[in-house]
């Protein structure tokens, strides 16, 4: 059964940096798209960023482009998000999902097949 477990969370100042890390087992990755999204209380979740694990193509939404970036290494079946400059306003719970379709349809319409139970990140001003 496929499991998905986010690391990397914990409290930085703004401005500061975080590196979260999806690792999956139980099913290979390769021909799936891996999203982060993120809901802080009170909020509806929201995409973040996605890829495709076929050929690394990425989407981002636009609140979080040039500043987050994510990466996939298949041999470990893990994907990364690395966050810079980070704000006060990206304080959430983070999750990575798993979808068959496309980044759109993942990152924009939130088509996901499972999640894991998310890693915080809290930015303090």
């Amino acid at each position: 059964q496929l499991q998905l477990v986010e690391s990397g969370g914990g409290l930085v100042q703004s401005g500061g940096s975080l590196r979260l890390s999806c690792a999956a087992s139980g099913l290979t990755l390769a021909n799936y798209a891996i999203g982060w999204f993120r809901q802080a209380p009170g909020k509806l979740r929201e995409g973040v960023a996605c890829i495709s694990m076929r050929d690394g193509s990425t989407y981002y939404e636009d609140i979080v482009k040039g500043r987050f970036a994510i990466s996939r290494d298949n041999a470990k079946n893990t994907v990364y998000l690395q966050m810079n400059s980070l704000e006060p306003e990206d304080t959430a719970n983070y999750y990575c999902v798993v979808g068959s379709g496309s980044l759109y349809r993942l990152c924009e319409r939130g088509e996901y097949d499972r999640e894991g139970q998310g890693t915080q990140v809290t930015v303090s001003s």
